[in-house]
């Protein structure tokens, strides 16, 4: 669903989206990467598009920023008719796609140049924009350097930099940190918050669990559908059909031997010195902990520590997906 207008105030206006599509669908052939979805993005907000590869993610974004043209539905991006007037909304829009798509025989400054003038930043303006740019992204120390011989992270800053040189209303990040050592990671995530602090608003796609909870809101997509939306802790707090006990023993693989093959046992995933046990639909998580005590005592294994384990957001993730594909019976 798309996202709820601010609250008006006495006086003051409300805020229309700066991203809004509805029913937006795109076929190729007889295939529907997507079907049908809506999406609603404020000013100042991080929208996260999660899902694995082939969700649809991408074709998604790409149709809400305008280079590929919907088979069905309408998209507005800055107040703007993308299905009809898409060049008129170039100027507002940012958009760094999945693949490194500057060029590699161009230093870091030539690529900047080059994009700032396809953007119609020229003058004194470009030469502020691109000093921005070097210091902001920490890149200037690579400005002389070819791209080709940047590492993967410095070229997702390039890429960065480039997009917003025209200083954009929007901005779309199609798997920004796919590859990225974790440090890097951290540092695009604080440039996103600065930027939407700014009152930019933001659409970025990725399969990170860890990545979607800085996102302000979420849609999980599936087979080119959202299947679900909210923020991280509405996710977070919905009820899954399929509990989970948190089992801590310092005897994790002959406690992983034991669950395997129980009717009432879904999944077992090792975490240090524990292992999280998702059940089946529909399982007593009682009776299954009092089970695993017996079993467990019964072949001389210890446990420490036995309960209900809070999801995470790849817990609620699986469950929404299995409830989608019917996969989910007695789901709430």
């Amino acid at each position: 669903m798309p996202a709820p207008e601010a609250p008006a105030t006495p006086g003051a206006p409300v805020t229309a989206p700066v991203i809004e599509a509805r029913g937006l669908t795109r076929r190729f052939g007889h295939f529907t990467a997507v079907d049908g979805i809506d999406v609603g993005v404020g000013p100042g907000e991080v929208f996260g598009l999660l899902g694995a590869n082939g969700a649809g993610k991408t074709t998604a974004i790409r149709m809400l920023c305008g280079t590929l043209p919907p088979t069905a539905g309408n998209v507005r991006v800055a107040g703007i008719d993308m299905t009809r007037h898409a060049r008129h909304a170039r100027g507002r829009i940012g958009y760094v796609t999945q693949r490194f798509t500057l060029y590699d025989d161009l230093t870091v400054r030539e690529n900047l140049r080059l994009q700032a003038g396809l953007y119609g930043v020229t003058g004194a303006r470009r030469r502020e924009r691109i000093d921005w740019a070097l210091a902001d992204l920490s890149l200037a120390d690579s400005a002389d350097t070819p791209a080709r011989a940047l590492p993967l992270g410095f070229k997702r800053r390039l890429a960065l930099g480039a997009a917003l040189l025209h200083e954009p209303e929007v901005l779309f990040l199609d798997e920004p940190t796919s590859g990225v050592d974790p440090v890097a990671r951290q540092h695009f995530w604080e440039l996103i918050y600065t930027l939407a602090e700014g009152g930019m608003g933001i659409l970025v796609t990725t399969h990170y669990m860890d990545e979607a909870l800085f996102c302000d809101r979420l849609a999980l997509m599936h087979a080119g559908r959202i299947v679900e939306e909210g923020t991280p802790p509405e996710l977070l707090a919905r009820p899954l059909a399929t509990p989970i006990l948190s089992l801590h023993t310092p005897d994790c693989d002959a406690c992983a031997q034991i669950l395997m093959g129980w009717d009432e046992v879904r999944e077992v995933v090792p975490r240090a010195d524990a292992l999280r046990v998702r059940l089946a639909a529909g399982a007593d998580p009682d009776a299954v902990s009092a089970r695993i005590r017996t079993e467990a005592a019964a072949h001389g294994a210890r446990v420490t520590a036995l309960g209900p384990a809070a999801p995470a957001l790849e817990d609620v993730f699986v469950a929404v997906l299995e409830e989608a594909e019917g996969d989910g019976e007695g789901a709430p």
